[in-house]
């Protein structure tokens, strides 16, 4: 075992440290060695990198990440959604970039539930995009503490999508998003977007692969067979991240991949793939279409319940990200221009966490759920009904004078529910901006005394309209249906409407 000295390619007087022990850990394309203190690695291309490639590497770790450090939300970026590398170096000719070390949350601590051969693994989101790895009858299911709650596949997501976001403001691409490229810890509802080595800068650093099976783009296969310098060839752009993310979030959420139905389009499985990700591609839950459905008798038993799309829809995520999953796998499947881009996936991401409501059965694996606006909500995986009364509220913005008008934006009350200030004023965008300050909450619903109140422990001009009282701090009101209730005299001020089903 030897410990390696070598010099970085942009400041000779950067020195980096490495173990060598005559077996590195293989990825892809690359060798990756840890420091001695093990806070970052050292990953050289096993091949070595051309002009224009060790030029790509060069920006990346200087000229990009610079823009990400100057930028807004710079440590939430560097440190929650992107591992990031800072520097470059050389050896015997060959190229290698230092990366920060995974946070331990990313390390299986368990694994299996009868086994440790993955145990000490990256938790690289594959594992938790298919339902046999959470299904006991299945020999190598997930130990249940590492697969979290349905809850924290949306902050997963969230995290994912303002990579993204990020990624294309600065005019690049990732090129290859997929689960291979996404490290998840659902039980702290973290995610890292990882190998960001090879990012595509449209008309200076074009694209070093088409992407991974799953996630590529069906404009991309279906120009495959072009040569490259074919105009009509598609190669991997922001465009196509769109669809890779896409298809990430369904996924993570409904635990199926979006395109893989039962149609065979060619008895050769090798054009029938290519037929089935490109130019036939067709969304299984298509709402006029239904040639391309699962076929229930040709899942496996410890798929079935998550790939039947009868008895789990993509409507089961809401009326939000419904919307967008049609945009994306109807509308612009096989035109990239309507696919809907990470910012709105963000939004409603968010909005329906707000729908979100727990499920009351204790032993619930998911346990919570998305509303699905009748009197009657039922958790859509354990089939639990809600019983008890259910106050539901809409939120409105003032739009002049004292007219009001819808948000489209509902939040559902469940006991100790909290309200923040994006809740209160239009002035608050729940973003990656938010300081922490701003994250704490400014009241609470809670069910008190047999009935539902809102305790007010932040915010001042709160006022109870329908009875014409004003609401202090650390005050409650209880609540009734058709209620109006003022969270802020402030311009963007907010107003609740209250319904209460099953009273």
């Amino acid at each position: 075992m030897k410990i390696i000295k070598v010099a970085s390619v942009i400041d000779s007087t950067r020195i980096y440290e490495y173990v060598d022990d005559g077996s590195p850990k293989q990825g892809g394309v690359k060798d990756v060695y840890f420091s001695p203190d093990r806070k970052y690695v050292v990953a050289f291309f096993r091949s070595p990198l051309d002009f224009n490639q060790k030029d790509r590497i060069k920006r990346i770790v200087t000229l990009y990440l610079d823009n990400i450090k100057k930028g807004n939300a710079a440590d939430y970026f560097l440190e929650d959604v992107f591992r990031w590398p800072y520097d470059a170096v050389e050896k015997e000719g060959k190229t290698g970039v230092i990366v920060p070390i995974y946070s331990s949350r990313f390390f299986f601590s368990k694994g299996y539930q009868n086994s440790d051969t993955i145990k000490g693994g990256e938790k690289v989101g594959k594992w938790f995009t298919a339902p046999s790895f959470r299904n006991n009858q299945y020999p190598l299911s997930l130990d249940r503490s590492e697969l979290g709650d349905w809850l924290g596949y949306f902050q997963v997501a969230i995290n994912i999508c303002r990579g993204v976001k990020k990624m294309h403001q600065m005019g690049l691409a990732h090129s290859d998003l997929s689960y291979n490229n996404v490290l998840v810890d659902p039980v702290t509802k973290s995610a890292n977007i990882i190998d960001l080595d090879g990012l595509v800068v449209p008309g200076l650093f074009p694209p070093e692969v088409i992407g991974t099976a799953d996630f590529i783009a069906p404009e991309v296969l279906r120009t495959k067979h072009l040569n490259i310098t074919d105009p009509n060839r598609i190669l991997p752009n922001q465009k196509t991240d769109l669809h890779a993310l896409a298809v990430l979030i369904y996924m993570y959420l409904l635990r199926r991949h979006p395109l893989r139905g039962g149609k065979i389009w060619d008895v050769d499985s090798e054009k029938d793939e290519l037929l089935a990700m490109g130019e036939k591609a067709l969304f299984v839950e298509h709402p006029m279409d239904i040639t391309n459905r699962v076929k229930v008798d040709q899942l496996r038993k410890w798929d079935a319940f998550w790939g039947d799309t009868n008895k789990l829809p993509y409507t089961i995520t809401g009326p939000y990200l419904s919307e967008l999953f049609k945009h994306a796998f109807v509308d612009g499947l096989h035109d990239p221009i309507k696919r809907p881009i990470a910012n709105q996936w963000e939004t409603a991401l968010l909005k329906t966490v707000d729908l979100i409501q727990p499920c009351t059965n204790p032993v619930c694996e998911e346990k919570w759920y998305v509303f699905d606006n009748t009197s009657k909500p039922q958790c859509p995986f354990c089939g639990t009904r809600y019983k008890g009364s259910l106050p539901v509220i809409d939120l409105y913005f003032k739009f002049k004078n004292d007219t009001w008008k819808s948000e489209n934006h509902r939040l559902m009350v469940y006991h100790n529910q909290y309200l923040f200030k994006w809740h209160v004023s239009r002035k608050f965008i729940r973003n990656e901006n938010i300081s922490k300050e701003d994250k704490t909450p400014v009241g609470y619903f809670t069910f008190h005394k047999g009935k539902w109140v809102l305790v007010n422990t932040g915010l001042q001009g709160m006022r109870d309209l329908t009875n014409q009282k004003d609401v202090p701090t650390n005050s409650m009101i209880e609540l009734s249906s058709g209620m109006k209730v003022r969270l802020s005299d402030e311009d963007g001020g907010r107003l609740l409407y209250v319904t209460i089903i099953n009273q």
